[in-house]
């Protein structure tokens, strides 16, 4: 029986639960940070809500996800032999820089527990673009695979980047005015 198909699957909804709680984690932190501007009643409340949930789906959700994912990736690298494909030295270049990204994103948890992050809420909103901007580069080069032109493929992500960046400062001047 071939089991390349379920590993796939499986590596699939790993890295699908493991993005969502990553980007749902940095909306979390953001509301943590602004709760701080409330009243004591309020901020308090908010403060352990928003905490209960963060732990939740923290240990709950992302890191299980992020552990699965890798799992199963490496299930598809060393049952079939993917590891000596040039396009998976790219994406496990971008797994590791998002491997990163939730280190540093646990340290911003533990930042916050500890009342001691010095985060701002647009400082963190362009922190969570960060993990688009990752899975657009782990997902294009997956999909394309050899097919996929380096240098227009390093175009393409720069120029997203930049639209990104545009749009969350424009973003931003729309709800400040709000």
């Amino acid at each position: 029986m071939d089991t390349y198909p379920l590993a796939k699957a499986l590596h699939i909804i790993g890295f699908v639960s493991w993005f969502a709680g990553l980007f749902y984690i940095i909306r979390l932190f953001i509301y943590r940070v602004e709760a701080q501007s409330k009243s004591e009643t309020e901020r308090d409340i908010l403060e352990a809500q928003l905490a209960i949930m963060s732990r939740r789906l923290w240990f709950g959700i992302t890191w299980p996800a992020m552990i699965f994912t890798l799992g199963c990736g490496t299930w598809l690298l060393v049952q079939y032999g993917l590891y000596s494909m040039p396009w998976v030295h790219m994406k496990l270049t971008l797994v590791a820089l998002l491997v990163g990204y939730h280190l540093i994103t646990h340290r911003i948890y533990r930042q916050l527990r500890a009342h001691t992050c010095r985060w701002s809420s647009k400082g963190l909103r362009i922190w969570n673009e960060v993990a688009t901007l990752l899975l657009l580069a782990i997902v294009f080069v997956a999909v394309f695979k050899e097919s996929l032109h380096a240098l227009w493929a390093t175009f393409g992500f720069i120029g997203f980047a930049m639209v990104l960046m545009i749009g969350i400062k424009v973003y931003g001047k729309v709800r400040a005015k709000a």
